[in-house]
Formats: C-alpha cells, sequence, structure tokens
C-alpha cells in the first residue's frame, strides 16, 4: 500500500501546484491514499469548506489541520453540518484530536481504499511552544484503542523538533508514520524507526519559497526590524510541492520504504 502525504499547502500557490503534480504522482507511484494538511490553504490562514472541497475533487482523500483551524469561521458550520452524516465530506477535514472537548469536528478518521484497504489518520497537536491542546501522548493512546485499521498515520502538527522526535519514538510500532507539520521546512531526517514506523520530523510546505514560510519576506523584514504589527500576505514566487511517500504492508501496518518529496513547478 502506497501512501502520499502532503505538507502544510499555504495559499493559492500551494493549491495550483498541487493540482499540477498531484495526478501524475498519484498515477506514476501507485498511490492508494492522499492526506493532506490543508490549515493555511486560503490564503495563508485557515480553510474553507469550498476550498476543502476543491482538494478533495483533486484527489486528497483526508485533510488534515492544525492551529489554524479556526482562522476562517466557516469551517466550523461544515464541521458540524457533518454531525450524524458519516460519509459526509467533512469527516475527512481533521482538526487535532486533542483540543477541547465540544469544539466542531474530529481527530481521527477510518476508511477505506479504492482498493480495499483499511486505515486510519490522526491529528493531534503539540503542547511546545504552542496554546490550547492537551497531552497528545496520552491522547495517541487513547485514540489507538479505538481504531481497527493496521495502517495508521498522524499528523503531528507542532513547533518544537524534540517534541515530534519524541513522539516518533513513543509511537513506534503502534503506527504507520508519524509526520510533522507547521513549521514549513522540510527536514532531512527521513527514516523508518526499529519497529517500523515512517517518521520525519516536519514534511515542508506546498506552497511559495520566495518569502518567509510563506509570507512575504518584506513583511516579515519588516515586524523583525520594527516590532510593529502588520498584515501578513501569502508570497507568490517559487512554488514547491513538500511531501513524504511512504510504502507499507497493509496487514500489519508496518512501512518498509519512505521517500521525501520536493517538487518545483
Amino acid at each position: 500500500m502506497k501512501i502520499l502525504f502532503i505538507g502544510d499547502i499555504f495559499g493559492s500557490p500551494g493549491r495550483k501546484i498541487v493540482q499540477d503534480h498531484l495526478p501524475h504522482l498519484v498515477e506514476t507511484h501507485k498511490v492508494d491514499l492522499v492526506i493532506a494538511n490543508a490549515e493555511n490553504a486560503a490564503g495563508g490562514f485557515g480553510l474553507t469548506p469550498a476550498l476543502a472541497e476543491d482538494l478533495f475533487d483533486l484527489g486528497c482523500h483526508v485533510l488534515t489541520t492544525g492551529n489554524h483551524v479556526w482562522d476562517k469561521r466557516e469551517i466550523m458550520e461544515y464541521m458540524n453540518a457533518a454531525n450524524g452524516n458519516p460519509g459526509a465530506r467533512a469527516t475527512r477535514v481533521l482538526r487535532p484530536a486533542n483540543y477541547s472537548e465540544g469544539v466542531p469536528g474530529k481527530g481521527v478518521y477510518e476508511g477505506v481504499t479504492a482498493g480495499g484497504h483499511r486505515y486510519a489518520v490522526m491529528n493531534l497537536q503539540g503542547r511546545v511552544f504552542m496554546h490550547n491542546a492537551d497531552d497528545p501522548f496520552h491522547k495517541a493512546d487513547e485514540l489507538l484503542k479505538g481504531i481497527t485499521s493496521k495502517v495508521i498515520v498522524l499528523d503531528f502538527h507542532a513547533e518544537a523538533t524534540s517534541e515530534k522526535i519524541a513522539m516518533g519514538w513513543y509511537l513506534d510500532g503502534k503506527v504507520t508514520a508519524v509526520l510533522g507539520t507547521h513549521t514549513h521546512v522540510p527536514t532531512a531526517d527521513t527514516c523508518i524507526l526499529p519497529k517500523g514506523t515512517a517518521y520525519q520530523t516536519d514534511a515542508g510546505m506546498t506552497g511559495p519559497f520566495d518569502g518567509v514560510i510563506g509570507v512575504q519576506k518584506e513583511q516579515i523584514i519588516h515586524r523583525f526590524l520594527t516590532g510593529l504589527p502588520s498584515r501578513f500576505e501569502a508570497a507568490r514566487g517559487d512554488p514547491r510541492f513538500c511531501g513524504v511517500l511512504i510504502e507499507c504492508d497493509p496487514a500489519t501496518g508496518r512501512a518498509h520504504a519512505v521517500q521525501r518529496l520536493m517538487l518545483g513547478e
């Protein structure tokens, strides 16, 4: 079974390069499952229902998010509308599972690929240098108790490299992959851990690299020089597609190949 994970899709440049690359990646690599972090798809901040639908139409099966999930408030209504309707597409838009009880949406999704392979996707957020999330380690244990699929992919949306690496070791052998998001810079530590879990500290950003983690560089430099607040806008130049390609045994969930991807226009 082959899984393609797409790192944080940032603004229209990110959406466009997904549109350009996803079809041939799926065909060339015979991808069974496409997961994408889409929390920055709407102009770099948040996700709208319309853009979620567009990404599903492009071939994404599950969308994960993170700390920017509520930046476009209409996504709350989209998630709430799926309550009681397990077949709704909105059930495949996740928010971190370790958010407080009662917030819209879910942090885990179980499904079946077109080829008949069962899978689960979990979404958790870190706590180091971040806020509004419960302990992700104990929450991972809780989620795993209710998952029946052998193939399990975790998007761990976290700031601290140490917290991400710790999560990888903690879940080694319990999940198919632990893939970090949030910092937008792809890391060079792609590997398979000893018990069969594919790991990368950050999958990187699918979006404009002619900026500062997706934002126009002049605005960020001005903020650093002056300390004054300003409105951030998505950069436009040098869009790249960043992601991770994983091959695993659907019967055991163990990964046996992993590849880091970065593709230009």
